[in-house]
């Protein structure tokens, strides 16, 4: 996106793409979590890599362009990255190519369209319960280094001045509601990171719920669809010495139409 100029009058619209992870794997095959290394950390199964693939190729047509990607360490969201971005940045003669290929596999990229990071503080909810019941004696032990975190992702997309925003995991035993107070902080601090981009946060489906609830204040999110997506959308302005001036956060997404309901509770509404 151009930068204006210092002095011009010129707002713009930045917009944020909450996606929840694809199909995991251990929700279809029960043996997988008994002879898994890292049960907590289950990766997509097939229905998930084609399905984070297909909203991916949806993402496309979305109406602007996404140009950064930011994901969770866990696998089902490095996966879901992949395949999403790669659609994103699919070079083709044809839109319609891309409806004959069910995954990313064999597809060429142009891997300057969108950067990618890794972010902890997108992690999923971090308590025993959604950990499956594992609790690591350390939380050097939950996942690899960052750097062979970063080899999952399509080549050449990697971000490498990304400035995380939590450098380890966040404490152990958080509550659900700590936990959306936390990613509704990420998400806000993203977007203030890079605020002349719109950008695709890949990521769990509290965090999901929580971009919602935290814009809409009197509403609860009660369903979360794999590749479920919220868009939020805020206008930026430029200040005098031309820094990014941004506006509050709405929901611009339809309830419903992209994998995500709510309600709302207000007596009023």
């Amino acid at each position: 996106m151009a930068i204006p100029a210092p002095g011009d009058n010129n707002d713009w619209l930045q917009r944020v793409v909450v996606m929840r992870h694809g199909d995991r794997i251990d929700q279809f095959n029960d043996l997988w979590t008994r002879r898994a290394e890292r049960p907590w950390d289950p990766p997509l199964a097939t229905d998930g890599l084609q399905r984070a693939w297909s909203t991916g190729r949806k993402l496309r047509r979305i109406g602007f362009p996404i140009t950064r990607a930011v994901v969770s360490p866990f696998t089902r969201c490095l996966q879901t990255a992949s395949e999403a971005v790669s659609a994103l940045c699919a070079v083709v003669n044809d839109e319609v190519d891309l409806l004959t290929v069910e995954t990313s596999k064999g597809v060429r990229i142009n891997p300057c369209k969108v950067k990618m990071s890794i972010e902890y503080g997108l992690c999923e909810v971090f308590n025993e319960l959604a950990m499956s019941g594992y609790r690591p004696k350390s939380t050097e032990s939950w996942f690899p280094n960052i750097s062979d975190l970063q080899d999952t992702l399509p080549k050449g997309t990697i971000d490498h001045d990304y400035d995380r925003l939590l450098d380890e995991m966040p404490q152990f035993g958080e509550t659900v509601e700590e936990a959306r107070i936390r990613y509704n902080n990420i998400i806000q601090a993203i977007a203030n990171m890079h605020p002349r981009e719109n950008i695709l946060l890949v990521t769990h489906g509290e965090a999901v719920g929580a971009s919602v609830t935290f814009v809409e204040r009197d509403s609860e999110v009660f369903e979360v669809d794999y590749c479920g997506y919220t868009v939020l959308e805020r206008q930026v302005s430029m200040g005098p010495t031309g820094e990014a001036v941004p506006g509050e956060f709405k929901v611009v997404s339809k309830n419903g139409t992209d994998g995500v309901q709510w309600a709302v509770l207000s007596e009023n509404a």
